[in-house]
């Protein structure tokens, strides 16, 4: 297990220079001048000069990548355009914003979504079934964007029992979070139900019910979790959408998490902002998927890391 998470962590590497080179040269390539942006309407040819300077941008994009990369293996991601202050320490304040909503999303989408399944899964064909149906082709079809300001103007601006941006107390954290999970619940509730029927119909759990065990320890002791695999997938490929959807969701309801971090230094062309918060969004993505891998050994004790 040790060797197997080593080389994943190890494979971290060469992925995350591929994103580097990807998004630095799309960054450079498109067009704009970020020196321009960052010094203002107002700004002499000589001080849009002292920028390109500051930051490098006046040597040929070969050697610019190369000063970058320099930089990300000493950990220094470089300063923002605006205002100055490392793009770490930037990272550092809206990331745990972002994570807290990502989780959120995700524990709404895992606790609906796999009851309701479960539920589907018990009475096939019948009115749940036709209704998880229903939801997962309208949850999977409906933007985020609209879904949120649909909630917003729900929820706090007509019955007024929620604020409607911002973040601080819990109630500031239920529209963003509802926004970002709900579309996710009726995709686990399919899932689980399919995954729930497949293993209903295993030898062994017709073994059990012949030996007279109970509904309810067939269904979570022994069926769920031969079923939770497939959950676990889902699970991992489903935080990376969580993440692109929570830069959509921190701009609607003004959540100062990394997504809305790097929309609001993409409208500036602050490049070192948007090549960081990437590579933080992608690493994450790895991480989460090694996370998950893991969980497999302990939800399958067949399953061997090589």
């Amino acid at each position: 297990m040790a060797n197997y998470i080593i080389r994943r962590l190890l494979m971290l590497i060469p992925m995350l220079l591929g994103v580097s080179v990807a998004v630095f040269l799309v960054l450079h390539l498109i067009p704009g001048d970020p020196a321009r942006m960052a010094a203002g309407p107002d700004a002499s040819e000589a001080d849009i000069e002292q920028i390109r300077v500051n930051h490098g941008l006046d040597k040929p994009i070969v050697v610019q990548y190369g000063i970058y990369l320099e930089k990300i293996i000493r950990g220094d991601l470089g300063e923002s355009f605006q205002t100055l202050a490392p793009v770490t320490e930037g990272i550092a304040r809206t990331f745990p914003a972002t994570l807290e909503l990502a989780v959120a999303g995700m524990l709404i989408a895992v606790v609906l979504g796999v009851p309701i399944g479960i539920y589907s899964a018990l009475h096939p064909r019948g009115t749940a079934d036709r209704l998880v149906t229903s939801l997962a082709v309208l949850g999977i079809s409906m933007p985020g964007f609209f879904l949120g300001l649909v909630l917003m103007l729900v929820f706090a601006s007509m019955l007024n029992w929620l604020p409607p941006t911002g973040r601080g107390s819990f109630a500031h954290l239920v529209l963003p979070s509802l926004t970002l999970g709900l579309p996710y619940v009726a995709s686990f509730a399919r899932l689980t139900r399919s995954s729930m029927l497949d293993v209903f119909s295993e030898d062994f759990i017709r073994t059990a019910r012949a030996k007279g065990l109970s509904w309810r320890k067939l269904t979570y002791r022994h069926a769920l979790r031969n079923a939770s695999i497939p959950l676990v997938t889902m699970l991992g490929l489903d935080f990376g959408r969580l993440l692109g959807g929570a830069v959509i969701v921190e701009k609607v309801f003004a959540w100062p998490g990394m997504g809305r971090y790097m929309v609001d230094a993409i409208m500036v062309r602050d490049i070192y902002v948007v090549q960081g918060t990437i590579l933080v969004f992608a690493a994450s993505v790895v991480v989460i998927n090694l996370l998950v891998d893991v969980i497999y050994g302990a939800l399958d004790p067949r399953i061997v890391y090589s």
